[in-house]
């Protein structure tokens, strides 16, 4: 337990191979949560290839996962999303996957995030997207999940930007803060960044692009060092 405690700081700050290590043999589950987070940001074929694995592995155990249907449609949306060999089903299929991980208390609020982000980023639905953000907004405040929260209120703030620029700023901000105060690295270099965009030329932007390059080279963070450049 404490190695997997252990495991789970390191996997915040972007030290996915550290973490793996440290965690328990018996724990597959996280084991696979670790591998899909670091293929996504480092988007590298021995890191899909070890991700695939994992989640396999998950539901080899138990075909009815509810996490593991979360994450393998976690690796649909990205090869989707990323031109990664997507499939022909792969958007309609992880959707599917994020519906079935819903039914399941504890992975609602997540799966209806990427159900939120599936419906903006892949099929140009915005406000079937709002939806799935309110449903996962609201459960985040209830319980506590700052992670989750900040990813929310990410996406939020990007749908009021043409209506609302200040409180759409503001929402990126808070978004930026609730990652820094969880010491969640690869996500405050995204928000530094999604922030950066939408602020006018100056000291800060540059600062905060300054920022986010180190940590995306730190860190190996390839989609982000892309959009950086």
């Amino acid at each position: 337990m404490e190695r997997d405690l252990i495991a789970r700081y390191l996997f915040r700050a972007g030290r996915w191979y550290a973490a793996l290590r440290m965690v328990d043999d018996a724990n597959p589950a996280l084991r696979a949560e670790i591998a899909v987070d670091r293929y996504w940001w480092r988007l590298t074929d021995p890191d899909e290839t070890d991700a695939e694995a994992a989640v396999d592995a998950v539901l080899a155990d138990d075909p009815d996962s509810t996490l593991g249907a979360l994450l393998r449609g976690q690796l649909r949306y990205t090869r989707v999303l990323f031109e990664r060999g997507p499939r022909t089903d792969d958007v309609d299929r992880a959707d599917a996957d994020f519906a079935y991980a819903a039914t399941e208390p504890v992975h609602t609020a997540w799966a209806s995030f990427w159900r939120g982000v599936l419906a903006d980023n892949l099929r140009a639905d915005p406000a079937t997207a709002a939806g799935h953000y309110a449903t996962a907004y609201e459960i985040a405040r209830r319980d506590g999940d700052l992670l989750l929260e900040s990813y929310v209120i990410r996406h939020q703030g990007a749908h009021l930007l043409d209506e609302d620029h200040d409180r759409a700023v503001l929402l990126l901000r808070r978004s930026l803060e609730l990652r820094a105060a969880l010491g969640a690295r690869p996500q405050v270099a995204a928000a530094q960044l999604a922030l950066a965009l939408v602020l006018p030329p100056g000291d800060e932007v540059d600062t905060l692009r300054e920022a986010a390059a180190y940590t995306a080279d730190d860190l190996q963070l390839s989609w982000l060092a892309d959009a950086l450049r």
